[in-house]
């Protein structure tokens, strides 16, 4: 469903509109947009769903989103979404698919400089140089590697979506296969040609993916754990550290990481 083109923030010639929107909880429709676009959250987290991924939004990072992606977004919580449309000329450079960002204090700060000038700021004045510093720096962030690949195959999809239903789950790849009349090894290989990844790669993503909904919203480490199907929080802090660099408590500190791509 894409946007209404009577919408300013897409029709302004500007280079770059900025927009704010508070939510309690819930989610947007399928949608898209004629321009690129930067979502951040000023508090809360959110989840942005494509048909080929899914991220988790914390406050330190946001999702890149192309223009004319259809995607919808999840509220985990309370959110105060902040969000840049970008003319699709105005960073050529950026990426042509979606992607987490690293938003850097310089682009926060910017963002919110931009939210107090009207939508139609003088591109000549304050405004308009706010926007171009923004642009300017959003070619220097980082993209970070944790994302969830979902297949393009509909037996593929389904069996992923009660993995991602169900992250505690303990099912194997023999176990799957068995259910859904095939061989590991075809499965195997199915989930390494739709999503990049092994079997035990992608769980371990999705895992991490839905640890971050959690982490974000103040839940224990030890409960997130749980709800994971770890038998201990120590095994799952050894595990989010080899993914990501960072122990759970500090993962949304704004600190840098040393995650591996």
């Amino acid at each position: 469903m894409p946007c209404g083109h009577d919408d300013e923030y897409q029709t302004l010639p500007h280079p770059v509109t900025a927009k704010a929107r508070n939510y309690r909880s819930g989610e947007t429709p399928v949608h898209s947009h004629p321009r690129a676009q930067l979502i951040y959250a000023g508090s809360g987290v959110m989840r942005v769903e494509t048909e080929v991924g899914c991220w988790v939004v914390p406050p330190v990072r946001g999702v890149w989103i192309p223009a004319n992606t259809m995607h919808r977004v999840i509220m985990l919580g309370s959110v105060e979404m902040r969000t840049l449309y970008i003319r699709p000329d105005a960073i050529p450079d950026l990426p042509d698919t979606c992607c987490l960002l690293e938003v850097s204090p310089l682009l926060r700060a910017l963002i919110f400089a931009l939210l107090e000038e009207p939508l139609a700021y003088d591109r000549a004045g304050r405004g308009g140089q706010i926007a171009a510093l923004a642009l300017n720096e959003m070619r220097f962030l980082k993209i970070p590697a944790l994302h969830l690949p979902m297949p393009t195959g509909q037996r593929l999809q389904r069996m992923c979506q009660e993995l991602i239903a169900n992250p505690d789950s303990h099912e194997t790849l023999e176990s799957l296969a068995d259910q859904h009349a095939t061989s590991s090894r075809t499965l195997a290989r199915q989930f390494q040609r739709e999503t990049g990844m092994s079997f035990s790669q992608w769980r371990q993503q999705a895992r991490l993916v839905e640890a971050l909904g959690h982490l974000a919203n103040n839940v224990p480490v030890t409960l997130v754990a749980q709800k994971l199907g770890y038998q201990s929080a120590s095994a799952f802090t050894a595990m989010f550290r080899r993914a990501l660099g960072v122990e759970p408590r500090r993962y949304f500190s704004g600190e840098p990481t040393t995650q591996a791509e």
